[in-house]
């Protein structure tokens, strides 16, 4: 394999110092046009590329941000990548995109890449519900802002939806279109949006005059279709199956829908489903799917945003950014799915 042409064969082909050549590349204004011409034929004929990552390793100042979501196969964390991706591009910067698959081992692996690399700083949606991965990294001393999540015992910036009130959004929606029985595939329990997407439901039924006995919980190891449908399948086991199903996102939901399809079941008519995100394929369903809409876009271009914001305030003076919490709010996105009356 052919080694990289490096500076010093640049200068020996034009046969100038390595230190004209960096002047060419960096500050071409302070070479003769003669001798900077040389240098460019020499660089143009050796096909020499400049290490850019050596380079900011040198100035200290990183190009890159990283971004660590749970499921890239979720299309909710491709379009935060796409805002984040939006922001960094516009300041001039790439995005180093890693997926934990909702794995906390694989979690901190990424993070110790992360910090390998010297990234410019990190947006995060952690896998980890214990924050050892958190607290690890955060010895490095790289920023980060959290996405999608505002994790206990942190005071980083985060960029949040209020999931309390998309919970509370969902439920409300069924409850005003006659359900009194309603299951809730949730997912891990160890994640924050599964547990406060529930506490939104059951202020929602206690709102209503109803008890917590009114909300079967069925959790799930993973928030993915097949998930979604192996709880479908438990919901079509029980004797007294609820009337609607509230879903902690739109995998989940579109699972669930794939197993009462099989099942014969009519959604809405014997089944009315809801579920959270609002992803692409929520209106494209054989039946179009009622979600909670999260904006996944801006959350990414807004924490991107923040995390410039703290890393060039802190080129400026230390102590001078001041760690802050956004929270944005959901809507309602009501399709054929939760459409029956009972």
């Amino acid at each position: 394999m052919a080694q990289p042409v490096g500076i010093k064969d640049v200068a020996r082909a034009a046969g100038v110092s390595v230190g004209t050549v960096s002047n060419v590349i960096n500050r071409p204004d302070t070479v003769a046009t003669e001798t900077r011409a040389r240098v460019l034929s020499a660089i143009d004929r050796l096909g020499y590329v400049r290490s850019e990552s050596a380079r900011q390793l040198r100035a200290g100042r990183s190009r890159i941000m990283g971004l660590l979501v749970l499921d890239m196969g979720n299309p909710f964390f491709v379009d935060v990548a796409r805002g984040a991706e939006r922001a960094a591009r516009d300041a001039g910067l790439g995005v180093m995109v890693c997926n934990s698959a909702e794995s906390a081992g694989e979690e901190a692996e990424y993070l110790s890449l992360f910090a390998e690399q010297r990234v410019r700083g990190v947006l995060l949606t952690p896998a980890d519900a214990t924050g050892r991965n958190i607290a690890s990294f955060r010895r490095h001393g790289i920023p980060f802002v959290l996405v999608d999540r505002v994790s206990e015992g942190t005071t980083e910036c985060s960029v949040s939806v209020d999931d309390v009130a998309g919970g509370a959004l969902a439920v409300r929606h069924l409850i005003d279109a006659g359900h009194r029985s309603i299951a809730y595939v949730s997912g891990p329990p160890g994640f924050t949006q599964v547990r406060d997407r529930r506490t939104g439901a059951l202020n929602a039924l206690a709102e209503a005059g109803l008890g917590p006995e009114c909300l079967r919980e069925l959790p799930t190891e993973r928030l993915d279709v097949a998930a979604g449908r192996d709880a479908g399948a438990r919901l079509l086991g029980l004797a007294d199956r609820p009337t609607a199903v509230f879903c902690a996102n739109d995998l989940l939901a579109l699972g669930v829908l794939q197993a009462m399809y099989a099942a014969g079941v009519n959604v809405p008519e014997d089944l009315a489903i809801v579920g959270y995100d609002d992803i692409e394929f929520a209106a494209a369903a054989a039946v179009p799917l009622t979600s909670v809409r999260q904006p996944a876009v801006t959350m990414g271009a807004l924490a991107a945003e923040m995390l410039l914001e703290e890393t060039e305030e802190g080129e400026a003076g230390a102590g001078r950014h001041e760690h802050r919490r956004v929270v944005l709010q959901p809507e309602l996105v009501v399709r054929r799915s939760s459409l029956s009356a009972r």
